[in-house]
């Protein structure tokens, strides 16, 4: 049997990873004055230790009013850097498994109660909200506070955000960054003629809306010349007129002209107008396309749950990599059981190797 193109290495600006398998990001809400906790520690470990190629850390917020929930991860002192530093310490003395941050502001999707509490949008003046920003003073629910308009000092103090919590990033080794532009945060604000209706330099043609992303992105490539750096877009709002596919293209080309080193492919979130064609893999024809009309890797993710469709996707040239989430969360294990299944290897922990099957005794490698 030929080897998987699932378990092969690929390369993102000097960054090897063993196979191609991402544990994408996933908010735990669990996260108190944006401090990880022990939740994050037993989380993570769990995730590091599943055999993927790459492990990225839940949406971490720039500023505390970037948060999606009072109690999301953030990274912008010296308190919410040494939290983090305590559990990527114990992380990697048990796994050498490659490590990601997404960073994120949520804009006017922020200042909301954690999804079991119902999600709703906090306001100002309660316990745990804060007045939200957004490109233009448009809520994204009929019942949401207005969010209020950035001006280019808001804009400007956000993009240094971005900034400092990637050096804290490097500062603590972490190996890629990716930028949050994806599922109607603040970056995808701006991109969407739905939610970003200024009329300035910022908004109106798609080169306006392009604008701050692509500063956001500048100043973060700058500041880490030598460290993979990943944007993750929508490659649709779902909603008529508003950010498609073709948009998405042309975004993706000028973050590769500007040195993007991966783009993700997820969709929606943006508008609750969204109709979303929920299916498995439905949204790997945009990674698709992506991947046709650029030259860097691309991430495909989206209830890719089967061990032949995750492999399909990547040997086909749907794809260069697969993000899983829910998938792995129900089977943390699910590498393991994706290259028993193609005749693929993993790497496990000396201390697992007992439990390797019989009828896979090449699976796993140390």
């Amino acid at each position: 049997m030929s080897r998987p193109v699932l378990f092969t290495p690929i390369d993102i600006q000097g960054l090897t990873l063993s196979n191609r398998i991402v544990v994408a990001p996933m908010c735990q809400y669990s996260a108190v004055n944006g401090q990880m906790t022990d939740w994050h520690l037993s989380h993570l470990g769990s995730m590091a230790l599943s055999g993927a190629g790459l492990l990225t850390i839940e949406a971490t917020a720039v500023t505390p009013d970037g948060r999606i929930t009072y109690a999301d991860v953030g990274l912008w002192d010296e308190r919410t850097e040494g939290a983090m530093r305590r559990v990527l310490d114990v992380i990697r003395a048990t796994s050498d498994v490659k490590i990601a941050i997404q960073l994120a502001h949520a804009g006017r999707k922020a200042s909301c109660e954690v999804p079991w509490k119902g999600r709703p949008q906090i306001a100002p003046d309660m316990a745990n909200g804060w007045q939200t920003v957004a490109p233009s003073d448009l809520r994204f629910q009929p019942t949401d506070h207005a969010p209020m308009r950035l001006d280019r000092d808001g804009m400007l103090r956000i993009r240094d955000a971005f900034v400092a919590s990637a050096r804290r990033a490097a500062t603590m080794e972490i190996d890629a960054v990716q930028l949050h532009a994806a599922h109607g945060y603040l970056l995808h604000q701006f991109l969407s003629p739905l939610s970003n209706q200024r009329d300035d330099s910022y908004g109106g043609a798609l080169e306006n809306r392009m604008r701050f992303p692509l500063e956001v992105f500048d100043a973060v490539r700058t500041a880490l010349p030598d460290r993979p750096i990943s944007v993750r877009v929508s490659g649709t709002d779902w909603v008529e007129g508003g950010w498609d596919i073709e948009q998405t293209i042309t975004f993706s080309n000028a973050l590769e002209a500007r040195g993007c080193d991966a783009i993700h492919v997820s969709s929606g979130g943006l508008s609750p107008h969204q109709n979303i064609p929920v299916a498995p893999g439905y949204q790997v024809p945009l990674a698709r396309v992506v991947k046709q009309e650029t030259s860097i890797p691309v991430v495909a993710v989206g209830l890719i749950t089967g061990f032949e469709q995750a492999e399909a996707i990547v040997a086909t040239g749907d794809a260069d990599m697969i993000a899983i989430a829910r998938t792995i969360l129900y089977n943390p294990r699910w590498p393991w059981h994706a290259a028993a299944h193609l005749g693929g290897h993993v790497k496990a922990p000396n201390q697992y190797l007992r439990c390797q099957p019989h009828t896979h005794k090449d699976l796993f490698t140390v």
